[in-house]
């Protein structure tokens, strides 16, 4: 058939979550996908709550102690968590914990389906390495932030109301500060279920990160463009969460 009819069929097919076969194993991909995406979904999103949940509090207590032991601590981290790549950590977390201290197992990513609770022991160290250097930068963008938030006219006239300092800080301060931070954490959404790709192989978990890799390496084109394809839906849906966000935590936005 002509390219214009292949590429009908192919949008077709996938409208109705047909991706087609496996060039090397005859295999369908959906189901293939389909048996991996939650384990990427999984790991993404404990990253995602790991770097979110420490980050935070991290950023606003480094900038309510500007200039401090603790604020410097706070930036060295921020510095060092930018700077190492994903790879480099996964491996110096399995050296620490799993080849000298043996806590935790090295490679895997268990039993989802049949022991999903047992399968998290498997995902503390995947979930390091990502959601340690997302910690750092939500860190260093929560820091900033704030400290210009609390020069703002609004914020001075609370303190002078004779409000206490956690309604100040909670109820004010960080109430304004969440718009860039929201827009940063969509974004780090987005690029984590990219950099899941050489952690999912260094750890040799189950995921579309390493069903990508086999497809690189074996050349199975009909897999890899459905791969990219979910990746690309992916990120697609991640943008749209964060703009109806945006609306929520500002009013004006959603007016406008």
């Amino acid at each position: 058939d002509p390219l214009p009819v292949q590429y009908a069929d192919y949008l077709g097919n996938l409208l109705r979550g047909d991706l087609g076969t496996s060039m090397i194993n005859g295999k369908s991909i959906s189901e293939q996908i389909a048996y991996v995406l939650p384990y990427t979904l999984q790991l993404t999103a404990s990253a995602v709550l790991f770097g979110t949940l420490l980050g935070v509090p991290l950023g606003v207590l480094t900038a309510l102690k500007r200039n401090s032991a603790a604020d410097y601590l706070g930036r060295v981290f921020s510095l060092a968590g930018l700077s190492i790549p994903a790879f480099y950590l996964a491996i110096l977390l399995i050296f620490t914990f799993s080849v000298r201290l043996g806590w935790l197992p090295a490679i895997g990513g268990g039993d989802l389906y049949g022991d999903p609770i047992g399968s998290l022991r498997y995902l503390v160290l995947p979930t390091l390495t990502l959601g340690l250097i997302m910690m750092a930068s939500v860190t260093r963008l929560t820091r900033s932030t704030m400290l210009n938030v609390l020069r703002e006219d609004y914020v001075r006239t609370a303190k002078a109301k004779g409000l206490s300092k956690w309604v100040v800080i909670f109820g004010h301060a960080l109430r304004s500060a969440w718009l860039p931070i929201v827009a940063l954490l969509g974004l780090w959404t987005a690029s984590l279920i990219g950099d899941s790709v050489l952690t999912e192989f260094v750890f040799s978990r189950p995921g579309l990160g390493k069903l990508l890799i086999g497809a690189i390496l074996q050349r199975d084109y009909s897999a890899l463009q459905s791969i990219m394809v979910i990746y690309a839906a992916f990120v697609v849906v991640v943008n749209l969460l964060t703009d109806l966000t945006y609306g929520f935590l500002d009013p004006r936005i959603k007016h406008n």
